[in-house]
């Protein structure tokens, strides 16, 4: 399928896919504060009926650190990626890889606080393996934003990797991603063997839609059109549509 040609989403077949889900601008509204986010209940709802029919192949991708991804969901648990790579839980109640969750130096990460201290609307978020500094409240501090902290990991060549979302931009080891750590989640049980399918809306979430058609599944994207994606829902409203719908069907 060539990207974003779909009118529809396409057909699916649950017994056959493995799901994978972005939180954030995904699954729900982006709020001006990463705290104040809201889970509908209807879409809990419609996520365990999925988690049943899938046998347990559907997983939560996100930055938010995996204590923070359980909150949000509770008192649903599922399996998930968290912090971009960082962690991965193939199983609700199963261990988790933390290989890649080791902290962001500590100099580094003092320097971005410092330097975001004092920014009006400017809300720093420390998730320890990587830090997440949000403008989504001051939209006029985009440009300095960017620029210094662009400077400031200059300094760590080649093992800092910066990542630019919407209104916000989040500091991160090189080599962590999402898509490296669904490739190691489709080879494990209850995923592997199955299709994928990723739904991501930002520019953090290409890595796992490119990861797709190594397993012959496919992308999705929310809001916006993104490389490799054969279909666009308009809206994280319009997506829990969907999935209330074929949760219900299968």
């Amino acid at each position: 399928m060539d990207a974003v040609t779909q009118y529809h989403p396409p057909a699916i077949v649950l017994d056959d896919v493995a799901l994978f889900f972005d939180i954030d601008g995904t699954l729900i509204e982006i709020a001006p504060r990463p705290d104040e986010v809201f889970v509908p209940p209807t879409l809990l709802k419609s996520l365990a009926r999925l988690q049943e029919q899938t046998d347990g192949a559907l997983a939560i991708v996100s930055g938010r650190a995996l204590s923070d991804i359980d909150r949000l969901f509770a008192p649903l648990k599922l399996a998930a990626i968290g912090g971009h790579g960082a962690e991965i839980r193939a199983h609700p109640d199963g261990p988790v890889d933390g290989t890649n969750a080791y902290p962001l130096d500590d100099d580094l990460r003092n320097q971005l606080i410092s330097f975001c201290e004092g920014r009006d609307g400017v809300i720093v978020e420390n998730k320890g393996y990587s830090l997440a500094m949000h403008y989504r409240l001051a939209p006029e501090q985009e440009s300095a934003i960017r620029d210094g902290v662009s400077a400031i990991c200059a300094k760590w060549p080649g093992t800092i990797s910066i990542l630019p979302g919407k209104s916000v931009v989040e500091v991160k080891h090189t080599g962590v991603s999402k898509g490296s750590a669904l490739r190691k989640l489709m080879k494990l049980p209850p995923f592997a063997g199955r299709a994928p399918i990723f739904i991501g809306d930002d520019t953090t979430d290409e890595a796992a839609i490119a990861a797709m058609p190594e397993f012959d599944g496919f992308g999705l994207s929310v809001g916006r059109t993104l490389p490799g994606a054969v279909f666009e829902f308009s809206s994280p409203h319009e997506v829990r549509r969907w999935l209330e719908k074929i949760s219900s069907d299968g």
